[in-house]
Parts: structure tokens; C-alpha cells; sequence
């Protein structure tokens, strides 16, 4: 009798390739944020808001696609809406402040960092490496945390801030993605 393959693993196996893009949307974003730091604030709001709206899409694809599969596809879900959310609230509302825009990231980060890792600790016993979400989720936390300390600290700080943080995470999910991809024991289901 063949073992029961884990669900949310088999969920992120399936979809290993909306990891890869979200992580590779991540990176670009940083990039981009870094080649232009002297973007306005109202420009850096809509690059922001379509980023996390496109990445709460891709999170929510993912969840509603396995929703029969695992009974934890909320958690997913979650991530995914809150990102749709907020991307819509930052690009409704494009002449908002940049201590506003602070704050909408601040709470992304740190809504995004507890999903994240709750759905680590969900993963933890079914494949290796889920230290990278768990990473990943810290290093959401912080960021969130920092931005929400610092509202006041400045936009060009804000944007070397998210630029670093945007990369860093980026190549954290690239490298889950292609971890989970990999794993051998879940190609046969």
C-alpha cells in the first residue's frame, strides 16, 4: 500500500512554477527599485501595488487549484487575498502619502511573514528545506516591523529598504520553488 503524499507539499509540487514566478516578480521588482531610486513616490506606489496584487493572484491561483487537495489551501489563500487587497488599495489610491504607503507595506509584510510561516510549520514534517519559508517569513516580520517603527524615515530609505527586501525574499522563493520541484517522491502522484 503506497504512503499518503502530504497535500500541501503535493499542492506546492504541483505548482512549483508559481513559486518561481513569484519569487522572479520579487526580484525584478527589487531591481527595478534599485536602478531607479529617484522614482516618484506616486510611481514607486503603483509598481508596488500591481507587484503585490500579482503575487496575491498567483497565491490565490494556487490555493483555489488545490483547495480539493489540501485542507489547508486557506492559509495559501489568505496570503494570496491579502496581497490582492492591499495591491488594490495602494493603485485605488495613487496620491496617497508615502507615510501611508509605509504603512500599507508595513502591514503586508508582517500579515505575509505569519503566513508564511504558519504554512512552514504545516510543511515541516512533509519535505526538507522548509527553513527557507520559515526564513522567509522572519525576514517578512522584520521588514514589516522596521517599516512600521520607522513610518517617518524617509522615502528613499523606504525604497533601499524594500529593494533589498524584495531580492533577498525573491531569491529565497526561487530557491524553494526549484527545492520543491525536485522532490522526487511527489513527481509519481
Amino acid at each position: 500500500m503506497p504512503a499518503e503524499i502530504p497535500s500541501i507539499s503535493l499542492m506546492l509540487h504541483r505548482s512549483w512554477w508559481v513559486l518561481l514566478l513569484r519569487g522572479a516578480a520579487a526580484i525584478v521588482f527589487g531591481v527595478l527599485t534599485w536602478l531607479q531610486p529617484a522614482a516618484s513616490a506616486a510611481a514607486l506606489l503603483l509598481v508596488f501595488g500591481a507587484y503585490v496584487f500579482v503575487d496575491g493572484l498567483l497565491g490565490s491561483y494556487t490555493a483555489i487549484k488545490s483547495r480539493h487537495e489540501s485542507r489547508h489551501w486557506w492559509v495559501i489563500l489568505l496570503w494570496g487575498l491579502t496581497g490582492v487587497v492591499v495591491g488594490v488599495l495602494t493603485v485605488i489610491n495613487p496620491a496617497v502619502t508615502a507615510l501611508v504607503l509605509t504603512l500599507y507595506i508595513g502591514v503586508w509584510a508582517l500579515i505575509t511573514g505569519v503566513m508564511e510561516i504558519i504554512a512552514a510549520i504545516r510543511l515541516r514534517k512533509e519535505i526538507e528545506g522548509e527553513w527557507l519559508l520559515v526564513l522567509g517569513g522572519l525576514i517578512s516580520l522584520l521588514f514589516g516591523a522596521f517599516v512600521l517603527a520607522q513610518p517617518g524615515a524617509g522615502m528613499m530609505a523606504m525604497l533601499w529598504v524594500l529593494a533589498s527586501y524584495a531580492v533577498v525574499f525573491g531569491l529565497l522563493i526561487v530557491i524553494l520553488a526549484f527545492r520543491i520541484r525536485s522532490i522526487s517522491h511527489l513527481r509519481a502522484a
